[in-house]
């Protein structure tokens, strides 16, 4: 709840002082931080000049908007979603409520990634011109993008079943400088006959009964077609494994955004489907982040 005295306020240094009671009245642990994100974003200014200008006088108008932003935060609603915009590897990305938020998690996935991209010839040692990369179930893209970004001379596909989220993927790639990129819309491999020497996938994995037992932000906001994925969470990765297999090349490359608990049931998917070489590999927290393998 917004409290009485934000009548009151009229310089910076006052705006961020209500901004840190109201989230923390919240129960929001990132207050101090997030008061200021969200000041930026109004004043279009950076902390360092908030800083030195904490007597600044502010127009009536961006309290206002000020407090308003505030008060969608204490309800809940993402950062990301207020601010249109969120960090992933060293680039930004716009995203709203078509798409989930990128993640630091997500990170080791690119990582991963790269580590490949950067001895091509574990890939191939006679391919001519770029490699062929999908990300599919993009969402944002900024999977797909930041391997492309790291790695201009791949070939980039986004795909996704939400048109929606392919509107924020467009979007992104305009961001980025990036016009050689193709999109597809369809459920999966749908509408696509192409091949591809890498694909990338962070699915949804969330076990369906899991889904209203997380945190407001996630649960209330962000789409839930992005996290949902079945009785056991495991439904698109089997999906995947077994249609990817027309849609990679001769030792094509596929690699899997994982929950923590799914290294062992996702690695015997692929083994079972012929996959060679799994993998396993494990985020800043000592969990399993990744499994990838290559046909």
């Amino acid at each position: 709840m917004i409290s009485k005295d934000s009548d009151i306020m009229s310089t910076i240094n006052d705006l961020l002082d209500y901004g840190k009671k109201q989230l923390e009245l919240s129960g929001n642990e990132y207050a101090k931080y997030e008061r200021k994100v969200l000041l930026e974003h109004v004043l279009k200014v950076n902390y360092m000049y908030m800083l030195m200008n904490g007597d600044e006088t502010v127009p009536e108008d961006r309290i206002n908007e000020y407090k308003r932003l505030i008060e969608l935060r204490c309800g809940h609603y993402p950062l990301q979603y207020i601010i249109g915009e969120a960090h992933f590897m060293d680039y930004t990305f716009f995203v709203n409520e078509n798409v989930l938020i990128p993640r630091n998690d997500t990170e080791v996935l690119v990582e991963t990634v790269n580590e490949l991209l950067d001895n091509p010839q574990i890939l191939s040692e006679n391919r001519n011109g770029g490699l062929k990369v999908l990300d599919l179930c993009c969402g944002s893209g900024c999977i797909g993008i930041s391997v492309k970004l790291y790695h201009r001379d791949t070939k980039l596909t986004l795909s996704d079943i939400s048109k929606d989220a392919l509107a924020v993927a467009r979007k992104n790639l305009e961001r980025h400088g990036i016009e050689d990129a193709d999109i597809n819309c369809g459920d999966l491999f749908e509408n696509n006959t192409d091949s591809y020497d890498i694909i990338l996938c962070n699915p949804p994995y969330i076990e369906s009964a899991v889904v209203e037992t997380l945190m407001p932000e996630v649960k209330d906001y962000e789409p839930h077609i992005a996290l949902d994925g079945g009785e056991d969470g495991l439904d698109y990765y089997k999906r995947i494994i077994d249609e990817s297999i027309a849609h990679l090349e001769d030792n094509g490359y596929i690699f899997f955004e994982i929950g923590y608990n799914q290294g062992k049931a996702v690695s015997d998917l692929m083994e079972n489907r012929g996959f060679s070489d799994v993998k396993l590999v494990k985020d800043y927290a000592g969990l399993d982040r990744v499994v990838y393998g290559h046909l």
